[in-house]
């Protein structure tokens, strides 16, 4: 078997999985008489939109395939809800196609898209680390910086953007993306736009790649990617869709249909109804801007500076010590969060805390950190 020669294994050229390190700190944790507050991984906790359940049920019966496309249903309603609350326009259905979340769009995006040794995969230097994941399984080779400048005449093959940004919840202005994008149209560079947290805004308005005031008008060599995972709580559900490039598009397409990378029908039509349907986003941007508000104001007032985080679920935080001492700190109160080393080495005094808990684990922590 492959699998008997260890060099070969492909797990053996993937970063370590970053949050088994981080088991002992959430033993400790959970300790607390009070039980443990995971603030380190983000996943949403309140209630899937009724909208979303009761398209769940209506469509319940599926017995045959759905298209690897998906129905037109759910790709209107991407195309809709990017105009409506975004200002995209001029997008077509074949511009667009639903994914099983987007992290599996993440992690092979690069690969479907012919990239592999001998390419180049850039990405932030702070930032989710399935970009790395994804330009490593495709054979390329991978390149953290924020500066374009910093890669001379090179041409890479693909280049992500993440704004709003996970970790840091910074969100990069309209200049600075049209300035990206001229950039990699001039060496002939996929753009791919992660923007899974566009409407988890706090402090600014992010722009999306899509909108004509940044791309002049033409998605040529670009893709976005969006998520309705902490938009509609569906992160179980894996709802998620890519969209831009009619061409890069067909390519997706063509590969993920001999893969068998379908969507579930069912989840297509709650998809649908979640994009199609604003105010459940509305409410749950609400609660959240609430925690947001209650969990800074306490870390402030623990010794913490709060970085960027002006959008994301997320506030960048760093008591200006290596990041492990901040979460062994954390710990020993029962408060669990991810080091900002997961992101990479400019995160190593920082630590990202996710506000994605309950009202009542929020106020438990907050009522951890004001009694130091």
């Amino acid at each position: 078997m492959v699998l008997r020669t260890p060099g070969r294994r492909v797990s053996a050229r993937l970063p370590d999985f970053p949050w088994d390190s981080l088991a002992e700190h959430k033993a400790t944790a959970s300790a607390h008489p009070d039980g443990l507050v995971d603030l380190s991984v983000g996943t949403p906790v309140d209630p899937t939109p009724e909208v979303a359940r009761a398209a769940l049920r209506e469509h319940a019966d599926s017995p045959g395939y759905p298209v690897t496309i998906g129905i037109e249903r759910v790709r209107q309603a991407c195309l809709d809800w990017l105009e409506r609350r975004h200002g995209v326009t001029g997008l077509g259905l074949d511009q667009v196609i639903p994914s099983i979340g987007s992290k599996e769009l993440v992690a092979t995006l690069a690969q479907h898209l012919g990239v592999g040794p001998g390419d180049t995969v850039v990405f932030p230097e702070l930032a989710y680390p399935t970009y790395e994941v994804g330009a490593v399984l495709a054979g390329a080779t991978p390149v953290a910086t924020d500066s374009l400048v910093s890669l001379g005449p090179e041409a890479p093959a693909l280049l992500w953007l993440n704004s709003p940004s996970n970790p840091t919840g910074r969100v990069l202005p309209p200049d600075h993306l049209r300035k990206v994008v001229e950039w990699c149209r001039e060496r002939g560079t996929v753009l791919v736009s992660d923007e899974c947290y566009l409407e988890c805004a706090w402090e600014t308005e992010p722009v999306s790649v899509l909108h004509p005031s940044i791309n002049g008008g033409s998605t040529e060599g670009i893709l976005a990617l969006h998520s309705l995972s902490k938009r509609s709580n569906l992160a179980g559900y894996r709802c998620a869709f890519v969209a831009g490039d009619a061409d890069l598009v067909g390519e997706l397409l063509a590969v993920r249909k001999n893969l068998g990378l379908i969507m579930p029908g069912p989840m297509q039509h709650a998809m649908a109804a979640a994009l199609d349907d604003d105010a459940h986003a509305d409410e749950q941007h609400a609660r959240y801007a609430a925690r947001r508000a209650l969990l800074r104001t306490a870390l402030e007032t623990a010794g913490f500076r709060v970085d960027h985080s002006e959008a994301s679920l997320y506030l960048w935080s760093t008591r200006d010590e290596d990041c492990w001492e901040t979460v062994s700190w954390l710990a020993d109160r029962g408060i669990l969060v991810a080091p900002g080393s997961f992101y990479g080495a400019a995160g190593a005094r920082h630590v990202r805390v996710a506000f994605t808990a309950t009202d009542e684990r929020i106020a438990a922590a907050v009522e951890r950190l004001s009694a130091g």
